[in-house]
């Protein structure tokens, strides 16, 4: 297939459907009903998404996750086949956690397209599409590269496992989808003084995104950022149990690539119930960060705490 040669929809469901991020393609997130500029897909409940054992919530980066790629895929099927997107921001805006146990839909629709600019809204739900466990607008750019993924086939590795390592009384030790993702604190190899509260998501092909570039997903960079935020609020507060999220805005400023990724967060504003925070993720040069996002949690709630 010839990058300047417009594909009919059928044959750009197809390349769609076969031609996937990695990560997408190891998760079993599935296409299951399309149309142009408008996408359906499903993902199976798994012991490894979730975020909290102790109540079984799959963790929001794998929502994160699935909305993006459905918003790229509803791009895609927006346009030809002839040109490489690359996503510019999400929003996801978290409505309720979803049912431990059930499987995850999403449904996607790109309403506009400019020369340069495609626009895409997304629910998250599993039951009925009335009651969301998120939403989603995002912004892609069209034509960001010449690394469009539906010009050739893509190789994924094979046999990924999608079981989260055991570690008790590590820092996710609760939380099977960290574990697989590799998070973990950041412990520089010298002992010059560094910036407390950096953690690192170690460069792995099971969360690439595009796979000719190679480039990271944009929603493991979502997950990586919105953990780092949970851990760090919850340091820096003392607080007894994680917030929980409430709104999530990612701006992805360069490609991720392949290397390791580290993050830090900071308090905006601190009220009795609600804090807005800022995080950053950046790879080898911290001046040059890949993403950066900002969002609100809920604190949990105490016997003396009013609504912010």
């Amino acid at each position: 297939m010839s990058a300047s040669t417009p594909l009919p929809f059928d044959a750009l469901l197809r390349a769609v459907g076969s031609r996937r991020s990695s990560y997408g393609y190891i998760s079993g997130l599935a296409l299951d009903r399309a149309a142009p500029g408008e996408v359906w897909t499903s993902l199976a409940y798994r012991p490894v998404f979730v975020g909290d054992t102790e109540t079984g919530v799959i963790h929001g980066g794998v929502v994160t996750a699935m909305l993006d790629e459905t918003c790229g895929m509803a791009v895609q099927l927006a346009l030809d086949g002839t040109r490489a997107i690359a996503t510019l921001d999400l929003r996801i805006d978290y409505q309720k956690p979803a049912t431990p146990g059930l499987d995850i839909r999403a449904h996607s629709v790109c309403h506009r397209v400019t020369r340069s600019i495609a626009f895409v809204r997304a629910t998250a739900y599993q039951e009925t599409e009335d009651e969301p466990v998120a939403t989603a607008t995002a912004c892609f750019m069209v034509g960001a590269n010449r690394t469009n993924m539906l010009e050739r086939p893509t190789e994924h590795q094979a046999h990924v496992s999608l079981d989260a390592p055991d570690d008790p009384t590590g820092l996710f030790a609760t939380s099977p989808f960290a574990r697989w993702l590799g998070i973990r604190d950041h412990e520089p190899e010298t002992e010059q003084a560094t910036e407390p509260g950096i953690l690192v998501m170690p460069f792995s092909p099971k969360i690439i995104g595009n796979p000719i570039l190679p480039a990271i997903h944009g929603g493991m960079t979502g997950a990586f950022l919105e953990t780092t935020a949970v851990v760090g609020v919850t340091r820096e507060l003392g607080a007894a149990a994680a917030p929980k999220p409430i709104g999530l805005t990612v701006n992805y400023l360069r490609s991720g690539r392949a290397l390791d990724s580290y993050a830090s967060v900071s308090i905006v504003k601190q009220g009795r119930r609600v804090v807005a925070f800022e995080a950053q993720a950046w790879q080898d040069d911290r001046s040059k960060p890949i993403a950066s996002a900002f969002g609100h949690f809920m604190l949990r709630r105490t016997a003396d705490s009013d609504e912010e």
